[in-house]
């Protein structure tokens, strides 16, 4: 079985899908801070599906080609943020290390665990985030500040866990937590492309290592990372991810963010009714 055996018809939605995911995902790693992993993951979702791939596995193949992509975008965004004083050094080294003893953890469990699983988490936190979008007033602030070390560090586990089961870069969740505890919007959404950094990399050695000697995977496949996939989505979230840095601080950010909430509602009930069917 194989993603690329079929018409010409079905290669131009491969390529047509993987080309809409990586000029979106990396639009929205620079612009919001959220690794591009939110848009890809579900992207690829549908695509391995479609192409006939074991709903078992077509989820863990998304996930850890999402994360390999990261690593790109990423290091992309870091530049363009750094340019501009919006990455925030202290936070990163505190945060980092709980962010990674999840990412591990996370890994480990996503890379052995039933592919359906990892779908039902990444439809319940798209949703909570869709509505978090949807609703939140502008400048709702739970506090100036963590409360302590301890809440600090849960909430970092709590980023690189979900993150490494989801295939995103950490900004989906870092973002908000931060904005929650009165840190500045665009000093979140660069330091939360920093942390992607630190979720992708062992992330995807994870899914790798974890997939390894698997059976039924797509041809161009090492452990559950696609590498046809990823080599087609990492120019175009390259290159994209500046310019999405850019408009991050240039344009308003409302309407953006109710549209980016409605793809992702949209995508959690799909998800969700894929679960129920397989039921």
């Amino acid at each position: 079985m194989g993603i690329f055996e079929g018409d010409v018809g079905a290669l131009a939605i491969f390529l047509a899908g993987i080309v809409a995911a990586g000029v979106t995902g990396g639009l929205l790693a620079g612009l919001l801070g959220v690794g591009g992993g939110i848009v890809i993951v579900p992207v690829l979702y549908h695509i391995l599906a479609s192409f006939g791939v074991d709903e078992g596995l077509r989820m863990k193949i998304a996930v850890a080609t999402s994360l390999s992509t990261i690593i790109a975008t990423s290091a992309m965004s870091i530049r363009s943020h750094r340019k501009r004083d919006a990455i925030d050094v202290s936070l990163l080294k505190s945060w980092g290390v709980p962010i990674f003893v999840g990412v591990v953890t996370g890994t480990i469990f996503g890379g052995y665990a039933d592919g359906r699983i990892l779908t039902a988490v990444f439809a319940t936190v798209a949703l909570a985030v869709s509505l978090q979008m949807a609703f939140k007033k502008d400048g709702a602030k739970l506090r100036d500040g963590f409360p302590s070390r301890i809440i600090k560090a849960v909430l970092g586990f709590f980023v690189g866990s979900i993150s490494a089961l989801m295939g995103i870069g950490g900004g989906t969740l870092s973002v908000p937590i931060l904005t929650a505890y009165g840190f500045d919007i665009r000093r979140a959404v660069g330091t939360a492309a920093a942390i992607g950094f630190i979720i992708a990399i062992p992330g995807t050695i994870g899914y790798v290592l974890s997939g390894l000697g698997e059976p039924d995977l797509p041809p161009f496949s090492i452990g559950y990372l696609n590498v046809a996939g990823a080599l087609a989505l990492v120019p175009l979230t390259m290159a994209f991810a500046p310019l999405g840095a850019r408009l991050a601080h240039s344009i308003p950010r409302r309407a953006l963010q109710l549209c980016f909430a409605f793809f992702l509602a949209i995508t959690a009930v799909r998800m969700f009714y894929d679960l129920y069917l397989s039921l």
